[in-house]
Order: structure tokens, then C-alpha cells, then sequence
């Protein structure tokens, strides 16, 4: 299996605007900017606009340059699925070293943004999540333990962190709860996609738990990460870092994550039911992590205006 090697197709078609767009994994990167958004804006203290504009910014560079790295790295795996032959690399619409290139420059503009503008702990953090990413979980972990999702979760974990710290300036219980809220999210989340495309995954020999475990144990591990998840996604509450709106949201949508996941875990299907549980379960927790971080900033701003205790 090939990973980086420097092929290029014989006939390359024109590189439009788009495919640079592409390379960001602009669908990975709603979630990115949503989640950093709300942790500046959930965060104590206050930010000028300006400057809490500029982080948000630069995450979002960073989070594009890491994505853009692991276009660049898996260009041949992504040839071989059906999901992704279609991507800039495997597509033939642009060479290898340009992906590379526009990766590097975004991380280094991102970080060097962040240091110069907010603080070099926030840029820390920030050069730690593309390293994350790009490096250890794209490099390293996924083409070689099915516990990649596990362990390459930080990855996605750090932007709420990353936005918090650039508002405070220090590192505190609350935004290591975001962060985790976000680790243990993602293997349920990542687990019940890998269980409808795992021929893809099989087809390129990317170790995924469905394909080397089987999915009797992916059912249990999902089980399992929703069943830790509940209660940390309801700590910011219990610890006194937000009150009753983001508590009473935190508890209804774990419920409902653990009553979707149920099925999923004992390979129920309803009768009748068109969508295969695992799909609902994959689609729900997008939702689940968008609503559960508006409720982090409503009830920041409730708190502020004085409309709750």
C-alpha cells in the first residue's frame, strides 16, 4: 500500500479556486469554527472583537493547513474509496507538492497568527492540534491501530480549548471538559460511520475497528463511549462552570444519544425502519455536539445579561 509517493496523473486537468477550498475539508471545518466560536464565547472575561475574530482565524487556517496535509498524505487511499476518489489529488485536478505546500504555509500562518495576535500558549496549542492531526493521528495512528479514532480524537478536541485560552490566557477545569466532551464524542460518532463504509475502508486496508475487530466489538465500544460521554458531557454542570440551561440541554441530548445508540449496540433494526440505526446514531451526533455547545454560550450569555444564577 502506498502512502506519499510522488505520483502524479499523466494528464492533469486545470486546478480551480475550489480545490484549495476542497483540501480544507470545509464540512470537518463548520464544526471546527462552531465549536472554537462558542469556546471564546463561552469563555469568563472578555476579548476585543477584533482580536477574538483573529483567533477564530486562525484556528480555522490551522485546522485547513492539517486538513490540507492529509489530503496530500492519503491522496492514494483516497483513490481507492468511493467517498473520496473524487477529491482534488485522486481526482487528477491538482499535484501532490502544491497540497503539501498549501498545507505548510496555512499551519505556519495559523500559528504564527495566533502567537504574534492572542498569545503563544494559544498558539501552542494550535501548532500541537496540526501536529495532532497531521502528523500523528494521519501519519501514524490510522494506517496502523484501529484505536486511531480513539487516540486521534484530540485532534478535533482541541479548538473549544484553543478559543477558551485565547479569551483567559490560561488553561483551566472548563476547557479540559470541552476537550473532552469532544475525545470521547468521537469514537461513537466515527465508529457508526465506519459501520456503513467499512468495504471502503477494508478496500485500502485502513485498520478501522470494524474492519479488523468486527462489528460485534465496534457495537460495544460505541456503547461504551456513549455510556462515558454521558456523564462528562454533563460535568461543566456539575462542577458549577455553567447553570441550568446548558445542564437540562446536556442531559436531554445524552439521553437521547444513549437511546439511539442502544440499538446500535444490540444490532436492533425497527421493522419498517428505512435507515439502518448506525446512520441515525451518525447523523444525530452531529447535531448532538452543535446543540450541545450553543447551549455552552446561552448559557454564558443568560449568565451575563442576569437571567439566571
Amino acid at each position: 500500500m502506498t502512502t506519499a509517493a510522488h505520483q502524479t496523473p499523466a494528464r492533469m486537468l486545470p486546478t480551480e479556486w475550489r480545490d484549495f477550498f476542497t483540501l480544507t475539508k470545509p464540512r470537518v471545518m463548520t464544526l471546527v469554527i462552531f465549536t472554537a466560536i462558542c469556546g471564546v464565547l463561552a469563555a469568563p472575561g472578555h476579548i476585543h472583537p477584533v482580536l477574538g475574530f483573529t483567533a477564530i482565524l486562525a484556528i480555522s487556517m490551522g485546522a485547513g493547513g492539517s486538513a490540507a496535509l492529509n489530503h496530500w498524505w492519503e491522496a492514494d487511499l483516497d483513490a481507492g474509496m468511493k467517498r473520496t476518489m473524487n477529491r482534488p489529488l485522486p481526482g487528477g485536478r491538482m499535484r501532490r507538492d502544491d497540497a503539501r505546500d498549501f498545507g505548510v504555509f496555512l499551519s505556519a500562518v495559523s500559528v504564527g497568527l495566533m502567537g504574534l495576535a492572542i498569545g503563544w500558549l494559544a498558539a501552542s496549542l494550535l501548532l500541537g492540534a496540526i501536529i495532532y492531526y497531521a502528523v500523528i493521528y494521519t501519519m501514524w495512528l490510522k494506517p496502523r491501530t484501529p484505536q486511531n479514532i480513539v487516540i486521534g480524537g484530540g485532534a478535533g478536541a482541541f479548538p473549544p480549548l484553543i478559543g477558551w485560552v485565547a479569551v483567559t490566557g490560561e488553561i483551566t477545569a472548563m476547557p479540559i471538559l470541552l476537550f473532552a466532551i469532544i475525545f470521547f464524542w468521537t469514537p461513537p460518532h466515527f465508529w457508526a460511520l465506519a459501520l456503513f463504509v467499512q468495504s471502503d475502508y477494508a478496500k485500502v486496508g485502513i485498520p478501522m475497528l470494524p474492519v479488523v475487530a468486527g462489528e460485534k466489538v465496534t457495537r460495544r465500544q460505541i456503547m461504551i463511549y456513549t455510556v462515558l460521554l454521558t456523564p462528562i458531557a454533563i460535568a461543566p454542570w456539575a462542577i458549577g462552570g455553567t447553570g441550568w440551561i446548558y445542564g437540562s440541554v446536556a442531559v436531554v441530548l445524552s439521553a437521547l444519544f444513549l437511546l439511539l445508540a442502544l440499538p446500535v449496540g444490540s444490532r436492533m433494526k425497527v421493522e419498517g425502519d428505512k435507515m439502518l440505526p448506525e446512520k441515525r446514531l451518525f447523523k444525530y451526533s452531529i447535531v448532538y455536539l452543535f446543540v450541545l455547545f450553543a447551549a455552552l454560550v446561552a448559557d454564558r450569555v443568560a449568565a451575563y445579561q442576569g437571567w439566571i444564577l
